[in-house]
């Protein structure tokens, strides 16, 4: 059965830490570990995480190399990401929230996980993204909290 290409952004990691999020975070986490999902990590993720404190660094890198799959950010990301701000899918103030979607679009990941609900996983955005997405010529990407996709 192929596993499921999950593309996480920054606070799924420090949700590891946070009490109101840990337990589906370290779920997420540990099905990597056993080899029943796969990790799409961004290099925009590591630059966020390089501002992270070191026990959120720790979580990340604790994390077996065979787990992740590595997503590096293009001129074509770049260009979906400015099409959602022009578009007024989030402003500017959410660049970065915007790479993230754009990134994992590019990439094809079968899902976005993130706890950021104002401006990833939020009814109005995820439908902002996925206009533009399909008038670009890409899939509709699916855009969760963790607690959708863990069972503890």
């Amino acid at each position: 059965m192929k596993r499921l290409r999950i593309y996480i952004d920054t606070s799924v990691v420090g949700g590891c830490l946070d009490k109101l999020f840990a337990i589906e975070s370290r779920a997420l986490m540990e099905m990597a570990r056993r080899g029943e999902v796969t990790l799409l990590v961004s290099d925009l993720l590591t630059i966020e995480l390089a501002r992270a404190p070191e026990e959120v660094q720790a979580i990340y890198g604790g994390l077996p190399e065979a787990a992740l799959e590595p997503v590096y950010q293009t001129e074509e990301s770049e260009r979906l990401r400015d099409l959602y701000l022009s578009d007024g899918v989030v402003g500017a103030g959410s660049k970065e929230d915007a790479h993230h979607v754009a990134l994992a679009t590019v990439a094809s990941a079968d899902v976005i996980v993130s706890w950021n609900f104002r401006h990833i996983v939020h009814f109005e955005k995820i439908r902002g993204f996925n206009a533009v997405n399909l008038r670009e010529g890409y899939s509709q990407i699916e855009i969760r909290s963790p607690r959708e996709l863990v069972f503890t």
